[in-house]
C-alpha cells in the first residue's frame, strides 16, 4: 500500500476526513454529556488542515494557556491524539465534574488535574471509537498524559513527532457549551502509514 503526503489528504480526502471529525466530536460531546448528567451542546465542529504556527494563533497565540491531554493511539493504526481546552473552560468543566465542589483559585490542586485528566480520557477514548467504528479496526489508546502550559510549549510535542512527516496537523475544532461556551480541540495525528490504511478502510483506494 502506498503512502499518502498531507498534501494529498487535503486535497484529495479532506470531505473523508472531515466527517470522521463530525462523528468522532459528535460522540465525544455526547459522552461528556452523559459524564456532565446534563445537556451539553456543540456547533458543527470545524475540521482544517493546519500548519503548527496557524493552529497556535487559532487557540489565541503561543502565550495562551490550556490543559491539553495527550495519548497515544496503537492497534491497526499507529499515532496520537491531544484534546486541548483553554485553562478557565477546563476549571468550568472540573466544576461540573465535580458538582461545584471544586476549590477556588487559580491554580489546579491533583483532585482537579485527576478528575481533567479522566474527562479527557473519556473524550477522546469516545472520539477514537467513533473512528474505530467507521473503519471497522482496533484503536487502542495508551493511558493518559496531562500538562498545563503555554500553547506554544503543548503543540512542540506533536511538532517533535510530526516533524519527519510534514508540518502540517487536523485540527478539529468544536464549540461545545452549557451555560458556557467552551472551545476544545482534538488534534488527530496518524503516521502517514496509518493515514492511508483509515483511507483504504473507507473504501477510498490510496495510489
Amino acid at each position: 500500500m502506498g503512502e499518502v503526503s498531507l498534501e494529498e489528504v487535503s486535497e484529495k480526502y479532506y470531505d473523508v476526513l472531515k466527517e470522521i471529525g463530525n462523528i468522532g466530536a459528535g460522540n465525544a460531546m455526547t459522552a461528556l454529556s452523559q459524564m456532565l448528567q446534563s445537556k451539553v451542546d456543540m456547533q458543527v465542529p470545524q475540521v482544517k488542515l493546519l500548519e503548527l504556527s496557524e493552529m497556535s494563533e487559532m487557540m489565541g497565540g503561543e502565550e495562551q494557556i490550556m490543559a491539553a491531554v495527550y495519548l497515544g493511539v496503537e492497534g491497526d493504526i499507529a499515532g496520537s491524539m491531544m484534546f486541548l481546552i483553554e485553562k478557565a473552560s477546563a476549571k468550568h468543566l472540573i466544576s461540573k465534574v465535580m458538582m461545584g465542589m471544586a476549590p477556588e483559585g487559580d491554580d489546579f490542586t491533583d483532585i482537579e488535574l485527576s478528575a481533567l485528566k479522566e474527562v479527557g480520557n473519556i473524550i477522546t477514548g469516545a472520539y477514537l471509537n467513533s473512528l474505530a467504528v467507521m473503519t471497522n479496526m482496533k484503536i487502542f489508546p495508551t493511558p493518559p498524559d496531562l500538562s498545563v502550559d503555554m500553547v506554544g510549549a503543548i503543540l512542540s510535542v506533536p511538532a517533535i513527532e510530526f516533524g519527519i512527516m510534514g508540518d502540517k496537523i487536523l485540527l478539529i475544532q468544536s464549540k461545545f457549551f452549557d451555560e458556557v461556551e467552551i472551545d476544545g480541540y482534538f488534534i488527530l495525528i496518524p503516521d502517514l502509514e496509518s493515514y492511508s490504511k483509515i483511507l483504504a478502510s473507507l473504501g477510498i483506494p490510496v495510489d
